[in-house]
């Protein structure tokens, strides 16, 4: 079996190889043959790259596709020419050089505005920051930011402000909370500029968590207070329970605020902000509790405490 792979793998490098001659023959020029015929080279150059991807040869099916690219953009072609530099980054991908090929896949993404197909640019800087959002978050936020801007300019804000999100939830774990906080307030401005207004309420909950783990109260209660305007925000469960967050944090009790953070509405949401819940402390530090207590068990223990501690198995059950 090896042996056939091995074989098959040495035929597909032959391919390659010829094409590349091919390619090569087509950009000479002669007494009677005064200009390159780039489109043939570009369209062997194509083959072989295929050739060589097929072999596992991804160093070289790279190499074909560069000069794929330099080809068509001698020809004038820039989407075929940003086709094949994106190929390339992908070749790259696979040989796990992951910056070189975000490098790549964005200049084919100015290439694809310059030609004038921004779905496509922006789709090429969306698969960019997925590629390096593990090994660089801060080059992928960028990215993300970047993607949103093209979809902006379109008038495709749904898609710009999805992007606007990854972008946050990366500022958010990394802790860059100040960056955060503004990335934040822009996807809420767009959903209140396309009428979904319950995500701007769980957005000016993720607000309050990065003010607060600013230590900026201030500015998580302006938030709160521009939110009321937003319609069907004030009495809203989201506008409740953020309320009572700020109350908790300004009395400093620990214990109502870890009550809000374990709730439904805060656990449920996108896992970076209910870590940010769930890590929050108020000024001072407090400890907190582990799990909400019931009110039948709030006034056992208060009870308990006021019997004193020698008695507290006598009365575990509660006083009359």
């Amino acid at each position: 079996m090896r042996a056939e792979t091995a074989e098959m793998a040495a035929q597909k490098i032959n391919e390659g190889l010829e094409h590349i001659a091919k390619a090569e023959k087509y950009l000479k020029t002669g007494f009677l043959k005064w200009k390159p015929d780039y489109d043939s080279a570009a369209t062997e150059y194509g083959k072989a790259a295929v050739a060589f991807k097929n072999a596992k040869q991804f160093d070289r099916a790279k190499d074909a596709c560069l000069r794929e690219a330099a080809a068509h953009e001698n020809n004038r072609a820039l989407f075929h020419a940003a086709k094949a530099y994106e190929q390339a980054g992908m070749m790259l991908k696979e040989m796990q050089k992951l910056p070189d090929a975000v490098h790549l896949i964005e200049k084919a993404s100015m290439m694809y505005l310059e030609n004038g197909t921004p779905d496509t640019a922006a789709m090429a800087l969306e698969r960019a920051g997925k590629l390096i959002e593990n090994v660089n978050p801060e080059k992928a936020v960028q990215l993300y930011q970047q993607t949103a801007n093209v979809f902006e300019n379109e008038e495709r804000l749904r898609q710009a402000v999805e992007l606007l999100g990854k972008a946050s939830r990366l500022l958010v774990r990394g802790r860059r909370f100040d960056e955060a906080a503004l990335s934040i307030q822009k996807e809420k401005n767009i959903y209140k500029e396309i009428e979904n207004y319950p995500t701007c309420y769980k957005k000016t909950i993720a607000q309050v968590l990065v003010h607060l783990h600013r230590n900026d109260y201030v500015a998580a209660e302006r938030c709160v207070r521009e939110s009321y305007s937003i319609p069907g925000f004030n009495g809203s469960e989201d506008c409740t329970a953020l309320e009572q967050l700020l109350e908790g944090y300004d009395q400093q009790d620990q214990d109502q605020v870890s009550e809000v953070c374990n709730s439904p509405l805060f656990k449920y949401m996108d896992n970076d902000y209910a870590k940010l819940g769930l890590s929050l402390v108020v000024p001072g530090g407090g400890i907190k509790k582990k799990s909400p207590a019931t009110p039948q068990a709030k006034s056992e223990g208060a009870e308990v405490t006021a019997a004193g501690d020698e008695e507290e198995d006598e009365y575990a059950g509660g006083l009359c």
